[in-house]
């Protein structure tokens, strides 16, 4: 089960090429992507019930809206599609990257005598966040140091105006 996002622009990047040394952007060098299973998506948040597909027929007044909800149940392969979609660039290559990915709802695809490649995501980098304490005593610790710094600069500015003041 994978976050709809996070693997959206995971597709992007291998329908665009931008995973290999020799990419550019004016070509399209990009692998193909089968996708399976893509009734198994997951979103985070309330974006089931929030979030919204609209498009509109031509006809005044007539701007539909679907909720990703009623999408993934009635086609859940439209929904990784529009996502990876949206994600590629606006030019002249993007049709010609979209053919380029083949979403299916289940785990039956018709490539059953070519061996597919699975592609592992890459781990996600997180940073470790230090505990509130932690962070507290770091801060305390600057704080004094810079009411320490901030007076020595100031007694010698005075002595430099002292200084000049003497000269004159």
């Amino acid at each position: 089960m994978q976050v709809l996002g996070r693997l959206a622009s995971q597709i992007a990047t291998v329908v665009q090429g931008k995973d290999k040394p020799t990419y550019a952007p004016n070509r399209d060098d990009g692998d193909m992507c089968v996708i399976l299973n893509a009734k198994d998506i997951c979103v985070t948040g309330r974006k089931l019930t929030d979030k919204f597909y609209r498009w509109h027929t031509g006809y005044i007044g007539h701007l539909k809206e679907r909720s990703l909800k009623d999408q993934m149940a009635k086609d859940p392969t439209e929904v990784i599609r529009k996502a990876v979609i949206r994600m590629l660039p606006r030019n002249k290559l993007r049709d010609d990257r979209d053919r380029k990915l083949r979403i299916f709802p289940g785990s039956e695809h018709p490539f059953g005598d070519k061996p597919l490649e699975p592609y592992v995501m890459p781990p996600r980098q997180v940073r470790e966040l230090r505990p509130r304490a932690r962070r507290a005593m770091i801060r305390a610790q600057k704080k004094s140091e810079q009411q320490q710094g901030g007076g020595n600069i100031v007694s010698k500015g005075k002595m430099r105006d002292e200084a000049s003041q003497l000269k004159t």
